[in-house]
């Protein structure tokens, strides 16, 4: 019979090897995260996210989505790479862009996907038990309720997970198992009478703590919904061309944030430096080769035009910013060119 807290450090050793920074065990009961996911589908805040309903009680029941799954060993991976001060400068440069953290690099899929399969095939050896499978935001998991029971960090009033001396800038992942493993203790909330997510939310998506609506979410309107951009919302999306990162650039544990180590997740050059005309300008080709291996592709080379468009529409006025608009009034779909015309008429307003 195998010793499983001895198995436990044999994973957490290997998967420190593999470049993750934290592991943590948890059961699989998290039925309270399940109603409120429900609850938060009926209300229809998920949008168009039609996936997040699809698959009824797996996000919340492993055992359904893996038969024989009574263990989840949750692990995180860091992506930070702009600090807060640097954040604020982008933000505040609107004829700059400002693209999220975690897509300035490679796509983090591909990358902790190989990871997990290492550990895996680590993990079944050592334990000659062979139910175990992995995730990274690739299936139907309460990903942070799981991260949150074995001790990663609490899910703050932002609805991202929090770690007391890490911050929040980590992407998570799952391996489902059917071997006993010791769990470990749930993270404590540390929010306490904190507000700072929710105030400076440029949509005010955070609409009670710890309810995202994503309808009015920036990185929603900006990535998964492929159609229009509310005109309500297109002002307070500012520069920011795909996602947003501002109820965690200003969440007061994110001083306590660990820089990346992986390399696969450091900026790449043409997402930094670049202005919003140039990246405009950009033809299909252009973005297939530049956005080639990263998660900005979940956007699609229409809501990349649509959602610069926006960006230009709010930048400082200029008359070659108004150019490169017209210039692509004829060679684009209609969604798209609806956006151009609303950004034409802002860059025009007194």
């Amino acid at each position: 019979m195998e010793d499983l807290n001895e198995l436990k450090n044999q994973i957490k050793a290997w998967s420190s090897e593999l470049g993750f920074e934290g592991m943590g065990v948890s059961n699989i009961n998290i039925e309270e995260d399940g109603n409120h996911l429900n609850k938060w589908l009926e209300k229809k805040r998920h949008g168009s996210m039609a996936y997040m309903k699809k698959h009824g009680e797996k996000r919340s029941r492993p055992d359904l989505l893996l038969p024989g799954t009574i263990r989840v060993i949750s692990l995180k991976i860091h992506y930070y790479s702009r600090d807060k001060e640097q954040a604020e400068i982008d933000l505040d440069d609107s004829e700059k862009s400002y693209i999220a953290n975690y897509a300035l690099g490679r796509d983090y899929h591909k990358t902790i996907k190989q990871k997990l399969k290492l550990l895996v095939s680590r993990i079944r050896k050592y334990s000659k038990l062979k139910g175990q499978n992995f995730f990274v935001d690739s299936a139907p998991v309460l990903e942070r309720a799981f991260a949150r029971d074995g001790g990663l960090g609490w899910i703050g009033k932002n609805t991202n997970l929090i770690n007391k001396n890490e911050g929040s800038w980590f992407f998570l992942a799952e391996i489902f198992t059917d071997i006993e493993i010791p769990v470990d203790e749930p993270a404590t909330n540390h929010c306490g009478s904190c507000n700072d997510c929710i105030k400076v939310c440029p949509t005010e998506a955070i609409v009670a703590p710890y309810q995202l609506d994503a309808r009015r979410c920036i990185s929603y309107l900006t990535i998964e919904n492929k159609d229009v951009i509310p005109l309500e919302m297109r002002k307070a999306i500012g520069n920011r061309i795909f996602g947003c990162d501002d109820c965690q650039i200003f969440c007061p544990w994110n001083k306590f944030a660990k820089k990346l180590v992986t390399d696969d997740f450091l900026p790449r050059e043409q997402f930094v430096n670049e202005s919003l005309e140039s990246l405009f300008k950009w033809t299909r080709d252009d973005w297939e080769k530049n956005t080639q291996g990263s998660p900005i592709r979940r956007a699609g080379y229409s809501g990349w035009l649509r959602n610069l468009a926006v960006a230009l529409g709010n930048s400082r006025k200029k008359e070659s910013v108004r150019a490169a608009l017209a210039s692509r009034l004829d060679d684009t779909n209609k969604m798209v060119r609806e956006h151009i015309i609303w950004a034409i008429e802002e860059q025009k307003a007194p």
